[in-house]
């Protein structure tokens, strides 16, 4: 099991879940933005320095700071 951060540009996954640690307003935030668990997602691109992250997900792009990203459970494809 990875976590979103772990991932490189042009990786694709599906969202399983989110990590134990992650307080309850922030899982309802990625909730409200669409990152749903059986989500398929691609990372687009990121920054120079790492951070952050632009993820394809259902023709949306989304930008999450590798610290967000790190708390979403996914499954490589």
């Amino acid at each position: 099991m990875s976590t979103l951060s772990d991932l490189q540009p042009h990786d694709s996954a599906r969202i399983i879940g989110f990590s134990s640690d992650c307080p309850p307003a922030y899982r309802r935030a990625l909730l409200t933005r669409g990152l749903v668990p059986q989500s398929l997602i691609t990372i687009e691109r990121v920054a120079p320095l790492g951070d952050p992250m632009e993820i394809n997900i259902r023709q949306t792009r989304l930008t999450l700071r590798r610290q967000e990203a790190r708390h979403i459970l996914v499954e490589r494809l």
